[in-house]
């Protein structure tokens, strides 16, 4: 075979990822278990894909803009309050919330039922911000508001303090 016919030859096994039920990155944050299921490591960094596990009566983080990323969540049980400016919005499940970039948004569950959401992330850019929040915690600092908004700042993210 010449070399010109080797380079043009298809390729044998496209990169495909799949992640079973027990597979991808676990990250506990407080009450809330995420399971990174694409980082954007198989997406070209165009796309990341989280399942969120949140405990009953627990609360999210400050409410929030992203700069430079979208930001979706599918409600799979449960419900999600999801709080964008001033407006309050109960997500069921089959429910799907996109959040735009410069969109003041946050989400807790208010209920006394465990909630599980699906987001995506787009591109990857935010997945890294949940590493970042669970490192601290593993060094034993505590997870304060100042190092949640410390690490959101790395990520084209600040908080939407003119709401508070």
């Amino acid at each position: 075979m010449t070399d010109e016919a080797k380079t043009s030859a298809p390729q044998a096994d496209p990169a495909v990822s799949v992640v079973g039920p027990d597979g991808g990155e676990t990250i506990v944050l407080g009450t809330t278990r995420m399971r990174v299921l694409e980082d954007g490591s198989h997406t070209g960094h165009r796309l990341a894909i989280a399942e969120s596990v949140l405990a009953p009566h627990t609360a999210g983080p400050p409410q929030h803009r992203h700069a430079q990323h979208d930001e979706g969540f599918y409600i799979v049980s449960g419900t999600v309050r999801f709080t964008v400016g001033e407006d309050d919005h109960d997500a069921i499940s089959g429910t799907l919330v996109m959040v735009p970039p410069g969109v003041p948004h946050t989400f807790a569950n208010v209920t006394g039922q465990p909630a599980v959401m699906l987001s995506t992330f787009t591109p990857d850019l935010y997945v890294q911000y949940f590493r970042d929040l669970q490192d601290v915690m593993a060094g034993g600092r505590p997870l304060t508001p100042q190092a949640g908004i410390d690490a959101m700042s790395r990520y084209a993210t600040e908080p939407a303090t003119d709401l508070t």
